[in-house]
């Protein structure tokens, strides 16, 4: 059977993962082998396969690969520095990316489309704990506000085709990722991601694992295999059009020192680590509300936030000369 005569058979889903060969991505690949469902299957897309800016070229791949279901995770992304350099450019190339993935996607009839959005897409000047009804009640952040206008933009396009199309298209909100294949660079990595490879520096030369700030600042962290778990949940379960944040409990917020000092243990590090506070913290808290989230899977079990750091320690420590860096 061709890969266009399995839409007839309606148990058969093609899936197809935009932007799959990053850090979620690549979670949804070893969820996926540990939860298998023989009616799937999954086709993951690199940025080889097409620049999915181009209508044209966007409209090759679905025309080829013809999917019954997309998970979008595909985004132009970058660091504070340049987020705030380029906003223009991650609006704009964000914009073209969503519309042609859900235009696509609307024509050839694809069955549901989960897309990923971003904790940035929620106002700058907020009450706490956000949730998912917030994202439009003011304007984001100044410092990325093109990227987070063009990720909220995916859920109006949402609705828009819902409401004129009767279009199955959804968005999930995650929390702050971690895994293997995260971008570990120095400048433009997330928190965890540059705290490992500052403590793999730190582990070399002999020092201390130095923290900018003064540890204090609160956060939510998510394992990437954890969210792909529940990205297959929302694919497989979830049939709202309205997003859903998946993140873990509120009780499980750290903060940054203690994060820190979990890395410096998984390396081992000699002489722990140093706060500098003479560096700016950040906010100090964006508490997400996973409520919603737990309405569905009240029983759902997070890896603890120790054991999935160290497992992140290991991957890089073995796959340093390929790691993104």
């Amino acid at each position: 059977m061709g890969l266009g005569e399995c839409r007839f058979d309606f148990e058969k889903k093609i899936i197809l993962v935009t932007g799959g060969s990053g850090l979620v991505g690549q979670a949804i690949k070893q969820a996926k082998q540990q939860d298998p469902r023989e009616n799937e299957t999954f086709i993951f897309l690199s940025s080889k396969d097409g620049d999915l800016k181009d209508p044209a070229a966007t409209q090759r791949i679905f025309e080829r690969y013809k999917p019954t279901h997309v998970i979008h995770l595909a985004a132009m992304v970058g660091g504070l520095f340049n987020n705030m350099k380029h906003n223009l450019d991650f609006l704009r190339n964000n914009i073209l990316i969503n519309d042609n993935v859900l235009h696509n996607s609307y024509k050839l009839g694809v069955k549901k489309v989960v897309s990923c959005l971003s904790t940035c897409v929620f106002p700058d000047k907020t009450t706490y704990q956000i949730d998912e009804t917030m994202i439009h009640n003011g304007p984001p952040h100044p410092s990325n506000f093109g990227y987070s206008y063009a990720k909220r933009l995916i859920d109006v396009q949402n609705h828009a085709y819902h409401q004129q199309h009767g279009c199955h298209f959804t968005a999930v909100i995650p929390t702050n990722v971690f895994g293997a294949y995260d971008n570990f660079n120095l400048e433009d990595g997330h928190v965890i991601p540059g705290l490992i490879h500052k403590a793999y520096i730190a582990k070399k030369e002999g020092k201390p694992l130095v923290v900018y700030g003064s540890g204090k600042p609160l956060r939510q962290f998510i394992y990437s295999i954890d969210l792909a778990k529940l990205f297959l949940f929302v694919l497989r379960e979830y049939e709202e059009i309205d997003p859903i944040i998946l993140s873990v409990d509120e009780s499980s917020e750290v903060s940054i020192g203690e994060v820190a000092q979990i890395i410096a243990d998984a390396f081992q590090l000699e002489h722990g680590i140093v706060l500098d506070s003479t560096k700016a913290d950040g906010q100090f808290k964006k508490t997400a509300s996973n409520n919603k989230l737990r309405t569905y899977l009240p029983d759902f079990q997070f890896m603890p936030l120790k054991d999935a750091i160290e497992r992140t320690v290991q991957w890089f420590n073995l796959n340093y000369n390929i790691a993104r860096k």
